[in-house]
């Protein structure tokens, strides 16, 4: 049976209490002559010595439910505090009014009004003293703003006179008030200039926070732009649940990220109740982010309890605060001075003796932590100082912190968009403002905002301080190093085609990737990103050259070291390689692919992975990344419903060309041969850093089912290739004429159809490599809306219609994927149009097999065709079923040849 009072011990008793009471009375006297820094410091030096001496005693996971930074060890505060409360003061009336005022008759888009309540000194002691603007000269800061706080953010540069009043008026309601519409969020894509990250997808902030804090430290160790950059991800205590949140803690830690700091407004609520209202989040957090080898502050209490935990001899204070679980701090707080006096310090008649002499008022008075300036001040530059390890700081808070009893620390306070007449004459009195009850009692939808004029001397000292740090915040910018673009001799490679020899897509967009990497300009600024498959993909064969990122180096004898294609990690590695970890992949892409605006230094992600494991596991990220205008590369490898069939249904992507049809910033391309790729690749680049400089992502879907790749023919169609469809083959042999549209790797099947179709039938066919069934959709589509809108114009013609309005048809299509990607055109196509697609799951087995099965192959192809054909009367209906019996249709083994498709 284990000691209960020791969770480390084996032992049931002390094998020599009076020496260890002499170790504890030295501890004593020397907490009592040198305080209790002093003794911290010897059993933190003991901790570390037990580890040195084997002794088995781990490192304390949690503290006292206490300030970390002891009151005596706060450095002094370089502020005129008073200004600052005087405009924070306004800065919260604002962005409560902001919300309220969207909440009025006829517009109702509400708004959160609590959490930005809570927060506001958490973000007033970062922007007056720490977060730095881009003019900085070390670099400015990226500030991950917690998106429920946004209506701080729009107060404050109001007073900066960034914004209008016209625009706090516009809050969310983006077109009906022209340009003078705010976004709810922060949203870069609808605030270009101003936001700089989309932070509301819960989750997603803190691993890209991460991501953001290794892509500056990729950039200095790369030599490409020295920063000192520092990352501040503000965050919510109930945002922590989420898995990504702290998925890539470790990341953070084994990288040392000292520039990365985590602020966790910890108000113990979550949407709808209390995050832990049995438990404590704070000491949760702390022990989970101290495993994780991150360095942990604490910012519990306000100054105001300070002399009561110095008269807290017996411990008896810390003691309480250490078994009160959160359920009852945030019922204290919606609740009086009072309440607090009996439930709370009554506990113990030790503690209720300590505040016997205080009133109710001085009780309730007791702040938090996160609402303390000088304790947050404390935290951040202590944080900011920090050395080898990424910080994290745990403020507690209220949640609608002097909002008054009906917001305060209440379970609905997230989802209250507005306040009553008494709510407003509350939050005035507590913020001690200069408004009378006339000026809200005239129009209780329509309080005033503060502002004193540029002229007052605390807007010029708001002023003064952005000055001071380097420019305004948010602020997003775009001008970049201009680097020229590679010549046409760049992609030639992929053009010659593959000879005798057969080459999947895959490897031809690798030997591709080769040659941009070894680009006099843009080389360097590819970041060729890989959860962990670069095997699978063909690209370890740069790990030598290009190395991978390790801002530690290799510190260990390469079990590969003797090899050509050794296993290599370097602080200057080009490579990212995230592990089995594709959140992590897709927060290292945005980060690397947005440093054209938060660097002025353009990166060219390319993430290379399994397509069924892209968009169907991160599409969220996507998401994020389009919302922050990330440019780059998305290459979905392994790609289709049959090509890995080894591997089976887990493995087998049917649908990824509809997931990435639905982001807007994605151009998803399914090319089928090398040159295609070539040509999809530079077209990319161009757009993204060309003369247009557009904020795009680029998907291709790339195979790993070896093919003679052919040579580029001689006048290639470009331009189809491009916006989408292009002819590959004809034939005019026969009177009936029948078009194969296909894309990526069915387009064997189609040249085999076309023989099979000539030489069984009689019939001749066409071929047309659709490039992208989505892109030919969006070209459609903003056709269709400009002939709506524009009925006296000349009306457009979509760009498929155009480039099959002269072919004989039908048209007969197949792809590697389910039905629903080739029938994204099936409104456009001029003619008779049949699909055939790989509906439903996945499964192992041979490719053969399994195109048989989907009915997706070249003799299926034949048989649709020849079903379309009869429906017109142009063949015989039994024609038909003499090709499903002759090419044993229904038989999944009577397919044509093919492998296993493994991981080839």
């Amino acid at each position: 049976m284990l000691n209960d009072q020791d969770p480390y011990s084996g032992h049931t008793s002390d094998v020599d209490p009076s020496e260890t009471a002499e170790w504890q009375e030295s501890l004593t006297q020397l907490v009592e002559a040198n305080g209790p820094q002093r003794g911290r410091e010897i059993m933190l030096s003991l901790l570390k010595r037990s580890k040195e001496l084997h002794l088995g005693v781990p490192m304390v996971p949690t503290t006292d439910y206490i300030n970390t930074i002891a009151a005596e060890d706060e450095p002094e505060f370089p502020g005129d505090e008073a200004i600052e409360r005087t405009y924070r003061r306004w800065i919260r009336w604002n962005a409560a009014i902001m919300v309220h005022r969207a909440q009025a008759p006829g517009i109702g888009v509400g708004g959160h009004i609590s959490t930005y309540a809570s927060s506001a000194s958490l973000y007033e002691v970062g922007l007056n003293h720490f977060f730095r603007g881009q003019d900085h000269e070390g670099g400015g800061d990226q500030i991950f703003y917690q998106g429920h706080a946004s209506p701080g953010m729009y107060a404050r540069a109001f007073l900066e006179g960034r914004l209008t009043e016209q625009q706090l008026d516009g809050f969310r309601q983006e077109k009906s008030k022209g340009s003078n519409g705010l976004p709810s969020y922060p949203h870069p894509r609808s605030m270009p200039e101003f936001w700089q990250f989309p932070t509301v997808s819960m989750g997603l902030g803190p691993i890209d926070a991460i991501y953001q804090a290794q892509a500056n430290k990729y950039l200095a160790n790369r030599g490409i732009k020295e920063n000192d950059s520092q990352v501040w991800a503000f965050l919510g205590d109930g945002e922590m649940d989420e898995v990504e949140s702290r998925g890539a803690l470790q990341l953070a830690a084994n990288d040392g990220l000292d520039n990365l700091n985590f602020v966790i407004n910890c108000n113990l609520q979550r949407l709808d109740g209390p995050v832990r209202g049995n438990g404590k989040v704070i000491q949760e957090l702390e022990s989970f982010f101290r495993g994780a080898g991150w360095n942990v502050i604490k910012v519990v209490w306000g100054r105001e309890w300070d002399s009561l935990l110095d008269q807290d001899h017996e411990g008896a204070l810390r003691d309480l605060m250490n078994a009160t679980p959160d359920g009852d701090y945030q019922t204290y707080k919606a609740e009086s001075g009072l309440f607090v006096r009996e439930h709370f310090f009554g506990r113990d008649e030790r503690t209720a003796a300590m505040v016997k002499d205080m009133t109710d008022d001085e009780i309730w008075g007791l702040k938090r932590g996160g609402h303390d300036y000088r304790k947050v001040y404390a935290a951040y530059k202590a944080a900011s100082e920090h050395k080898g390890q990424p910080t994290v700081i745990l403020a507690k808070t209220i949640k609608g912190y002097g909002l008054g009893k009906s917001f305060e620390a209440r379970n609905a306070t997230h989802q209250m968009k507005k306040l009553t007449l008494d709510d407003l004459k509350a939050f005035r009195d507590h913020l001690q403002l200069d408004i009378s009850d006339q000026q809200l009692e005239a129009d209780p939808y329509r309080p005033p905002y503060i502002h004193p004029g540029e002229g007052s001397a605390e807007i010029e000292y708001l002023h003064e301080r952005r000055r001071a740090l380097g420019g305004y915040t948010p602020e997003r910018r775009t001008k970049h190093t201009v680097i020229p673009m590679p010549g046409d001799a760049t992609y030639a490679l992929p053009k010659k085609g593959s000879g005798k020899q057969e080459v999947a897509t895959t490897m031809a967009f690798v030997r591709l990737l080769k040659d941009l990497l070894r680009d006099k300009g843009w080389g360097e600024r590819f970041v060729p990103i890989i959860p962990d498959e670069a095997r699978t993909f063909g690209i370890d064969a740069f790990f030598p050259t290009a190395k991978i990122y390790n801002p530690k180096g290799q510190n260990y004898t390469s079990v590969d070291r003797d090899l050509l294609l050794k296993y290599r990690e370097a602080p200057d590695g080009q490579i990212v390689h995230v592990g089995i970890n594709e959140a992590g992949a897709m927060a290292a892409f945005i980060a690397a692919g947005t440093s054209y605006s938060t660097h002025g230094e353009p990166l060219v992600p390319i993430y290379v992975f399994y397509s069924m494991f892209g968009f169907q596991r991160t599409a969220d990220s996507i998401w994020a990344a389009a919302d922050q205008m990330t440019r780059g590369f998305l290459i979905g490898a392994t790609a289709g419903r049959t090509t890995l069939t080894g591997e089976g249904l887990q493995h087998a992507d049917g649908h990824s060309p509809l997931i990435a049809s639905t982001n807007p910033a994605v151009l998803a391309y399914d090319p089928a041969y090398g040159y295609e790729i070539a040509h999809l690749m530079q077209m990319g680049l161009e757009r993204m850093y060309g003369e247009t400089n557009e904020d795009i992502i680029m998907y291709l879907t790339v195979y790993n089912e070896p093919m003679l790749q052919p040579a580029e023919p001689e006048g290639v169609d470009v331009e189809g290739i491009r916006r989408g469809i292009h002819k590959v083959s004809e034939s005019d042999h026969h009177e009936i004429k029948v078009q194969l549209l296909g894309s990526g790797v069915s387009l064997p099947w189609l040249h085999h159809a076309q023989e099979l179709l000539g030489s069984d039938w009689g019939i001749s066919a066409d071929i047309w490599s659709v490039t992208s069934w989505s892109e030919l959709r969006r070209d459609a589509i903003a056709a269709d809306e400009h002939n709506l809108l524009h009925p006296q114009d000349d009306a457009l013609v979509p760009y498929v219609t155009q480039r099959l309005s002269e072919a004989e048809g039908p048209f007969i299509a197949t792809t590697d994927y389910m039905r629903a990607v080739p029938d994204q055109i099936r409104e456009w196509v001029p003619g008779d149009y049949a699909t055939l697609g790989a509906d439903g799951f996945g499964f192992s087995d041979t490719r053969a097999a399994a195109r048989r099965f989907f009915t997706i192959d070249s003799h299926s192809v034949v048989v649709r065709a020849l079903q379309s054909l009869a429906q017109q009367g142009r063949v015989p209906l039994g024609m038909v079923q003499q090709a499903i019996d002759k090419y044993r249709l229904l038989d999944v083994n009577a397919g044509e040849s093919g492998t296993v498709g493994g991981d080839a």
